[in-house]
């Protein structure tokens, strides 16, 4: 880890700091402890992290992590595919259109009982086993080492995502305005990911309790969290 801000490593807590960095990046060693969440029993959008802690603390939980995890369509339902606790809310989109979304190709984050990982949207189908979470967004940022080759570099928002690393889940955020495709260098060069999705930018939060950081500026679509 060469420039992260802050980087967690979650379930086997360690924390290192660079005050020069871009990035805040968030560790988690044990994937199967992700959540993800979209609506309250209401069936109310949580849309923001206080609502959503609030929520769990009335059932003795506490969030210690979360972010946005993919594209919301406006009435925040998501765009793509969306499993949670094993429960297909929303499904796996295959349309094309406009916007980072339909970029191809897209790609899946999910957790299964054998471990997470990212997959080409086509490709989703050919999961052998059965699914604990997962959620869909575009454009892949990295496919088995390789760059999206249509990322741009020019326009800049705040913007985040999530890598894989074998067993182990990495989640970004940019500090500043980035492009597509520095966040893509970044998890590939920096962080040694062979596969990265990008979240979302403009909308991009993170809550952490150890940081003592609750992005709040704009309502959230899904949200995927550590709990405790």
């Amino acid at each position: 880890m060469k420039t992260a801000l802050a980087l967690l490593l979650l379930a086997a807590w360690s924390t290192s700091w660079c005050a020069d960095s871009k990035y805040t990046v968030v560790r988690v060693a044990d994937p199967q402890r992700l959540q993800l969440f979209l609506r309250d029993d209401s069936g109310t959008p949580f849309h923001r992290f206080e609502k959503l802690n609030t929520w769990l603390q009335a059932r003795k939980q506490h969030l210690r992590f979360a972010m946005n995890a993919g594209m919301f369509e406006p009435d925040y339902s998501p765009v793509g595919l969306f499993i949670a606790r094993a429960r297909q809310l929303a499904p796996l989109n295959l349309r094309t259109g406009r916007g980072n979304f339909y970029m191809k190709p897209n790609g899946v984050f999910l957790v299964t009982s054998t471990g997470p990982g990212i997959v080409e949207s086509w490709k989703y189908s050919e999961q052998p086993v059965e699914v604990l979470l997962a959620t869909q967004s575009g454009p892949l940022l990295v496919e088995h080492g390789i760059i999206h080759p249509r990322l741009g570099a020019v326009s800049k928002y705040i913007r985040n995502g999530v890598g894989v690393t074998g067993a182990q889940v990495t989640f970004v955020i940019s500090n500043e305005p980035v492009s597509l495709h520095e966040l893509a260098i970044y998890f590939r060069n920096e962080l040694d990911c062979e596969d990265a999705l990008y979240f979302d930018g403009t909308v991009s939060a993170l809550y952490s309790a150890e940081l003592g950081r609750s992005d709040s500026t704009v309502d959230l679509g899904p949200i995927i969290g550590l709990v405790d």
